[in-house]
């Protein structure tokens, strides 16, 4: 489980949550600051030791939200059901944030205090944002002037990497959350300038990245994305033709920025005669690959199908395009980043629910290794492991025995104990599969290279030499490309009405709508025509 850690509980006194989370501050209970002033500087009643004093800014009110933000980063981590109450200095920070002047003090605090060195620091600022409610236009133009951001920012701030990486952080989520006017409205030309600014090789590469993601969740509203094309355009050198070539680096961060823009590139800011990476990728070696027609809507997939990145507020996952029904099967993983991410083996009966938290491991039909939390996932429960945290640079391994059925994981080479407990539901059909929390990334090795930790007196087989795909299964596409060619190739008359892909071979029972692909059946729990709980698929005569 990776995010849902607080959507679904109610924090509110008085009201539910999801009216609160999606309605603007201007509605709070208190709604100006001349008016708490009148009422004794005391905006939070509930907690009266939180004061703001309106001639020294956020006065008594940094220090306590400073607090709360850093207890909440400190037991984030062990948070690991979606249905558990969220943690006190969680509610509070919600109750705080309901407020003009306690959201900008939570955004304030955020950006001030949490660390660089903490993985899940990112995620955390994330998870917050989006669960507060929606900040107003004159809460996002306090937001501008509270920052002041510019170009002379960006370079004063270069001794300042922590405080620029969580600007630029909140600065994404924010644009993500509010795409529409209010996002165009937050991109002011001081702002881009200040991220543009930041992708000069010689800055904090944790600041050029989040700066990369800023821009990316600023061109999901359509004119940003032409105003930053434009300014893109201006410039004598763009400065993603530079980043992506960093993907192929040692150092995880730049390999981070590299891949960052290269999907930029292809996919948001186009460059005249630049071609797309996929029409560079050498694919010859590959038989095996992560499956772009088998992925929660927002992962990010790598042109040679071996790398996968989120940066959405949702928990991604991902299927390998090889499935296994015997004998004893090896893969490896590079860890890019050590935040959450669920890895292992699914069937085609786990479900991808990746706006409700829930991905590989959180069902009885998949299992896997979080190394951040330090857990193995099986059916949405979690036991400990005895592997320290993954850092990046580490390999995971894991074995599928589908003769002794027994799974074992690896961290760099010392294994785990064996686990057994997947095979109660499912003993063959195998994938494999991982699920991803934001800002995470990692990279697949199916056996086109040397395995780095290949298990000791174990004989197994691996993917890369018994798959097959055709030429055209191989190629990653940018969206666009795949939605275009979507739009101009024809359906035949009995393809699957949701993937137009399959052909439409089963019955919904009991409400007996039809026109579904199997694989697509699979995934569903209710018809999506009627709404109604699906009993039974049934094949069509």
């Amino acid at each position: 489980m990776g995010i849902c850690i607080c959507k679904e509980q109610p924090i509110s006194h008085s009201e539910p949550r999801n009216e609160r989370r999606h309605r603007h501050r201007g509605q709070s209970s208190i709604s100006s600051i001349s008016e708490a002033v009148d009422r004794g500087n005391n905006l939070f009643p509930e907690f009266p030791e939180i004061k703001w004093d309106p001639l020294t800014g956020f006065g008594e009110l940094s220090p306590v939200v400073d607090k709360l933000v850093l207890e909440t980063l400190a037991v984030i981590r062990m948070l690991v059901d979606n249905d558990q109450e969220p943690p006190p200095s969680m509610m509070k920070l919600h109750y705080i944030a309901d407020k003009e002047i306690g959201w900008l003090a939570v955004v304030h605090s955020m950006v001030n205090v949490i660390p660089m060195d903490d993985p899940l620091g990112p995620a955390v600022i994330t998870l917050l944002l989006d669960d507060c409610p929606l900040p107003t236009k004159e809460s996002i133009i306090s937001l501008s002037q509270m920052f002041n951001l510019s170009e002379e920012a960006a370079s004063e701030g270069k001794n300042e990497p922590r405080r620029h990486r969580n600007i630029c952080v909140v600065l994404g989520c924010i644009a993500e959350k509010l795409a529409g006017p209010s996002s165009v409205s937050l991109l002011t030309k001081e702002t881009l300038e200040y991220l543009i600014k930041n992708l000069e090789p010689d800055f904090n590469t944790f600041v050029t990245l989040f700066s990369l993601i800023a821009l990316e969740k600023f061109a999901q509203t359509s004119e940003n994305k032409l105003t930053i094309n434009k300014y893109l355009s201006s410039m004598l050198q763009n400065p993603l033709l530079l980043l992506e070539k960093w993907v192929g680096s040692e150092d995880y961060v730049k390999k981070q920025v590299g891949f960052c823009a290269e999907w930029c590139l292809d996919n948001l800011f186009l460059k005249e005669g630049r071609p797309y990476a996929y029409e560079n990728t050498n694919r010859i070696n590959i038989n095996a690959l992560l499956n772009s027609n088998d992925v929660s809507e927002y992962l990010k997939i790598s042109a040679d199908g071996l790398m996968a990145r989120c940066d959405a507020s949702s928990f991604e996952s991902v299927r390998c395009t090889f499935q296994v029904d015997s004998g004893v099967w090896f893969y490896e993983v590079t860890i890019v980043t050590s935040g959450v991410m669920q890895i292992g083996w699914a069937t085609k009966d786990s479900k991808f629910l990746n706006h409700e938290g829930y991905g590989i491991g959180d069902d009885e039909f998949s299992i896997a290794y979080d190394g951040c939390r330090q857990l193995i996932w099986y059916s949405a429960s979690s036991k400990a492991h005895t592997h320290r945290c993954w850092k990046p640079g580490d390999i995971l391994g894991t074995l599928l025995d589908l003769d002794s059925y027994q799974i074992i994981f690896y961290l760099n080479g010392n294994p785990l104990t064996p686990c057994m407990d997947v095979f109660q539901s499912a003993r063959s059909g195998f994938f494999a599969a991982a699920s991803f929390m934001s800002f995470q990334q990692c990279e697949f090795n199916f056996g086109h290279k040397p395995f780095r930790y290949p298990p000791l007196g174990v004989s197994f087989q691996v993917f890369n030499k018994y798959a097959k795909l055709a030429d055209e299964d191989k190629v990653i596409l940018p969206k666009h490309i795949r939605l275009e060619r979507l739009r101009q190739s024809s359906v035949k008359e009995d393809s699957c009405t949701l993937c137009f892909d399959g052909k439409a071979t089963v019955r919904l029972e009991p409400c007996d709508h039809r026109g579904f692909c199997l694989h697509c059946a699979l995934q569903l729990e209710v018809c999506p025509m009627c709404r109604s709980p699906i009993q039974e698929r049934a094949e069509m005569s």
